[in-house]
């Protein structure tokens, strides 16, 4: 198929103007090529049965009655071919098509997908994945990204082509894609939705059936989430970021996810739940910060108790992760089958394990690359990445004098240049500023790029 110019990545991002680590899942979408490979999947099947089959638990959508697994499959983070072209399909279809249909066999019943995800071809993968499959034994979510182009023409054509791609003829979840970004972000909401009459069209596609639910996804300023459930529109469900860090709303952060959740609430429109492990931080945490957790529960992996408490508050009706392993997608079963909610006790050392969390200078990175590509080439989530696991791990020091400094400076060094190539490091960071816009976390990107680098150089030097 050939590559379509208007839901590029470039374009899709203009819009948006000291311990062992314990973990009992890899971050997620950020293992290497090599653990994707047939052997490790055939290795990982070794364990099947011992995931239950006939125990996932279900919420019942109030519109339309659709009885939903709490367990959502986002389909942004496919198994990749090694070295794709730039210019090619980079999905593993074979490798999709043995987790779609585990994920069927196990009860995971709803699929989040987008034009714009991996490359553009997402949604044709996902559809050909769920094709092998009787139509009412799954749901399926995409989304209107018309980032490049919002006029009506283009956009109609946008949402006529995720029918074809996904052969269907109807959605069941569609939604208004990453509402909150832009440099003024009602006029950015009027231009892709309001002015140019989509979301009349769109009402009327709902009336015809071929959207059974409508909803949009908020991803950036809290003005576009409060003017879209203050128009006279009845919304089906709402996507917002929630996991138990966000839920406290930290000094300075762009997320609260007890207020978005409430303002749900009190309208009664279900949630669906995007980022429960902010990119994978939450599943690799130092072995000090998790004690509490793991004395409470040794078997459960980090993992467990992000995804438990995403899933716990009624009203939320799925929630999303991007399995891109086998074991992924087993530990996440395991945990939604069935789900225990966290009880108030739980829920009171999660909270303080997020307060503890929030002392390490962690970067609020979720991975979702929308910085991304960088014009001056750095790999911003790659030295965020970076950066953060040796936080975790115990691997940044304060002094020269710490006890473990050499150790802590060789895994930094060695580890920054092995994962981060130099060309596209933080030393290469001219300030330019664009990537600010894009970030939906309101990470000063350019300021934290200053910071990791004079770390950088100072223990280069050993002058810290």
């Amino acid at each position: 198929m050939e590559k379509r110019k208007d839901i590029s990545r470039r374009n899709f991002l203009k819009i948006f103007g000291s311990g062992i680590v314990t973990t009992g899942v890899m971050l997620y979408g950020c293992s290497s090529p090599k653990e994707n490979s047939k052997d490790k999947s055939e290795e990982n099947n070794t364990n099947l049965g011992d995931v239950p089959t006939d125990k996932m638990t279900y919420r019942i959508n109030p519109t339309t009655k659709d009885k939903v697994s709490i367990l959502g499959y986002g389909c942004m983070r496919w198994p990749a071919k090694e070295n794709a072209k730039d210019d090619e399909n980079p999905i593993d279809q074979e490798e999709v098509n043995k987790l779609v249909d585990y994920a069927l066999a196990h009860g995971v019943n709803y699929f989040d997908t987008a034009p714009v995800y991996m490359r553009g071809y997402s949604e044709k993968s996902t559809g050909i994945a769920l094709k092998r499959h009787p139509r009412d034994k799954y749901y399926i979510a995409t989304k209107m990204s018309n980032f490049s182009d919002p006029s009506f023409e283009n956009s109609v054509k946008l949402y006529k082509q995720s029918f074809k791609e996904l052969q269907v003829d109807y959605i069941d979840y569609y939604l208004l894609h990453a509402i909150g970004g832009g440099s003024d972000c009602i006029q950015t909401l009027h231009d892709r939705f309001i002015d140019n009459g989509l979301i009349n069209y769109l009402l009327k596609e709902r009336e015809a059936g071929r959207i059974r639910n409508l909803g949009f996804s908020f991803h950036g300023d809290v003005k576009a989430f409060d003017y879209l459930l203050a128009m006279d529109v009845k919304w089906d469900f709402v996507q917002i970021q929630l996991n138990y860090l966000d839920w406290i709303k930290p000094l300075g952060a762009n997320i609260d996810a007890k207020y978005l959740y409430s303002e749900l609430r009190k309208k009664n429109i279900p949630a669906v739940i995007m980022e429960p492990l902010l990119g994978g931080r939450l599943a690799t945490l130092n072995e000090h910060i998790v004690k509490s957790l793991k004395e409470k529960r040794p078997e459960d992996s980090n993992a467990a108790w992000a995804f438990r408490f995403a899933g716990s508050p009624e009203g939320v009706l799925t929630v999303l992760s991007g399995m891109t392993f086998m074991e992924h997608l087993q530990d996440n079963i395991r945990t939604y089958s069935p789900l225990e909610p966290v009880s108030d006790e739980e829920k009171e050392l999660l909270n303080k394990t997020a307060i503890e969390l929030l002392q390490y200078p962690l970067v609020s990175c979720t991975n979702c690359e929308y910085c991304m590509p960088c014009p001056y080439g750095l790999n911003i989530p790659g030295i965020f990445k970076h950066y953060n696991k040796c936080v975790n791990e115990g691997n940044v020091s304060e002094s020269a004098k710490d006890e473990n400094y050499a150790k802590a400076r060789r895994a930094f060094l060695i580890g920054y240049d092995r994962s981060v190539p130099k060309l596209r490091q933080a030393s290469h960071c001219i300030g330019c500023n664009k990537c600010v816009s894009l970030c939906p976390q309101k990470i000063d990107i350019p300021e934290e790029l200053h910071r990791i680098d004079e770390y950088v150089e100072k223990i280069k030097q050993n002058k810290l």
